[in-house]
């Protein structure tokens, strides 16, 4: 199904086959059901004001979720930073002049029109509470990219591309669970709801797919083992790379989950493997992006190859890959370099802006930084590329969080990795990256890290 053959009445706020009284999350080990849940977008939706988009300020993904559904409801739109600084709060407020703050206790106070999270008292009646019907052009959502390959652009996202999108993952999640839905699974995301991929999959994949997810965003090991034990089998664990190894480097007896999901960066099938063994359960890679939504998945320990979600095709090949069909309309340039094997299966390569050319060799930033994350006793690190400084040979720079490694026992595991023209010089030692909720590191935050470092250092 395409978005243009979606019904013209609207799309139901709730989907995914599951009956109102069953959880949309859990909190604390308690159930919330679909039917409160659709209460309390009747009851908050009139106390919003005027204009929009909302801007949820929560850490707890049910508040999220309620924000989403009343602003929908009123006609507007959630709004969705990378981040909260005073720099990207100026932007909001000259991209959405009339966007408004729906604010949780103890969260920071922005530069905007605030309202505080109302306490809602029980529904003052049995009747069934009324569904929300979207237009399948409403713009739900303005998703900011992270900035991790410029600077931040808005991305509206449109309801019924959404539930096309949604569709097509929990058909895939199903699938690899050996279901024919997901009725009775619960997602524990170490992701923020504010980012697309958490707000796919942990928060969509719950309106839309069928699926609870739990209130909680754990990220220390203990906390993530905690809300798993809190929630009922089957349950999925959405986490990324740079969450997924601290969690397995803690060493902590882990409850068993159903099936582990994992994007943002592409992982190890080293690491793959760990997590596979650790959490007794299969794990699956999402690719996607903002302007395109999820693209693919692969199971990492099986093969390298991503296969497209149901109705994505893929057309050209390399840096000149497109995406199209399905929860995509318009055929959409991808921003990595792809090696196309079929319409629907291909290898990733790396991104197209982080091509790397030292000394006539070529290589990837994406592909260095995975074999220094290799590395055994390795916690984080980074390549950094130096901008055009008119020399012969470029030097890389590496930034590295290892703490019991010597720079000699790096630079010798490094060139059994990878070709002796990409070894870093110098390799800068911190306590940690600059990394964002998600794991991405933004180049603009690597830059002033590294900048000030080599200053520091006197390398500059």
């Amino acid at each position: 199904m395409s978005p243009s053959t979606l019904h013209a009445a609207g799309l139901p706020l709730l989907a995914g086959h599951a009956s109102l009284d069953e959880p949309l999350a859990w909190r604390a080990g308690r159930p919330l059901s679909r039917r409160q849940f659709l209460h309390d977008v009747q009851r908050l939706a009139p106390l919003l004001p005027e204009g929009g988009p909302v801007l949820p300020m929560t850490a707890d993904r049910y508040l999220f979720a309620l924000a989403l559904g009343a602003a929908v409801a009123r006609g507007q739109a959630a709004l969705m930073p990378p981040n909260h600084t005073p720099d990207m709060v100026r932007r909001l407020h000259t991209l959405f002049p009339a966007a408004y703050v729906l604010g949780d206790t103890g969260q920071p106070q922005l530069d905007l029109p605030t309202l505080a999270y109302p306490e809602l008292p029980p529904p003052a009646d049995d009747a069934p509470p009324p569904m929300p019907l979207l237009a399948a052009d409403h713009a739900v959502a303005h998703v900011l990219t992270s900035g991790s390959t410029g600077q931040p652009m808005p991305h509206g996202k449109r309801w019924g591309e959404l539930v096309v999108n949604i569709q097509a993952e929990a058909q895939r999640i199903a699938e690899t669970l050996g279901r024919p839905d997901l009725r009775g699974v619960t997602i524990v995301g170490t992701v923020p709801a504010h980012h697309m991929y958490g707000f796919e999959s942990t928060v969509l994949i719950a309106l839309l797919g069928g699926a609870a997810f739990a209130t909680e965003r754990p990220f220390f090991a203990q906390d993530i083992a905690r809300v798993l034990a809190s929630v009922p089998r089957p349950r999925v664990l959405v986490t990324t790379p740079l969450h997924l190894k601290t969690l397995l480097d803690d060493g902590i007896a882990l409850p068993p989950v159903d099936l582990t999901i994992s994007a943002t960066a592409p992982l190890s099938p080293q690491l793959a493997a760990r997590a596979e063994a650790a959490l007794v359960a299969p794990l699956m890679e999402i690719y996607g992006c903002t302007e395109a939504g999820q693209v693919a998945t692969r199971r990492t320990t099986e093969a390298p190859e991503w296969r497209t979600f149901a109705g994505l095709v893929l057309s050209g090949d390399g840096e000149q890959a497109s995406v199209s069909g399905g929860h995509v309309p318009e055929p959409t340039r991808l921003a990595d370099v792809l090696q196309v094997l079929e319409p629907t299966r291909f290898r990733l390569l790396g991104r197209s802006n982080d091509l790397v050319n030292v000394a006539g060799k070529r290589s990837s930033l994406a592909h260095l930084n995975h074999h220094l994350n290799s590395i055994e006793g390795v916690r984080d690190g980074a390549f950094w590329l130096p901008p055009d400084s008119g020399e012969a040979v470029v030097r890389l720079v590496a930034v590295v969080v290892a703490p019991e490694l010597s720079r000699e026992s790096l630079l010798a595991a490094l060139r059994e990795r990878v070709d002796a023209a990409f070894l870093p010089r110098p390799i800068l030692r911190v306590e940690s990256l600059p990394r964002d909720p998600t794991g991405k590191l933004p180049a603009g935050r690597l830059t002033e890290l590294v900048t000030r470092l080599l200053s520091d250092s006197g390398h500059a």
